[in-house]
């Protein structure tokens, strides 16, 4: 089997890479974080403490060419500008573009799936 490879936005500390890594090795399907990245230093650090790989930043400063072919990209993107626990300002709050990022990245590579 091929090996599975796959981008981690908006990574936090790694909460979908370890939830992901559950199900990749009970199906024992073998993957690589081939990219990560989170704007946040403190929960950078975090993350390269726990997986050794540190994550770029803001990822609207990345291009897509700076971002390798996966086959499966993950992004947890700040839910807060369309939450009722939040501002409810959608696109209009700064963090709510932030999910045109994802359709940057995933048009550009067109992986097989996103979550």
């Amino acid at each position: 089997m091929e090996k599975l490879t796959y981008l981690d936005l908006f990574c936090g500390i790694g909460g979908f890479r370890i939830a992901a890594s559950k199900v990749f090795n009970k199906r024992e399907i073998e993957t690589t974080c081939v990219f990560s990245s989170d704007i946040d230093p403190d929960a950078q650090a975090i993350y390269e403490a726990n997986f050794g790989q540190k994550p770029c930043g803001d990822i609207r400063a990345i291009s897509v060419s700076e971002t390798p072919d996966h086959g499966l990209l993950f992004a947890g993107f700040p839910c807060q500008p369309f939450s009722t626990m939040g501002s409810l300002r959608g696109f209009e709050d700064t963090r709510g573009t932030l999910f045109f990022e994802i359709a940057r990245i995933i048009a550009a590579k067109k992986p097989k799936a996103f979550v």
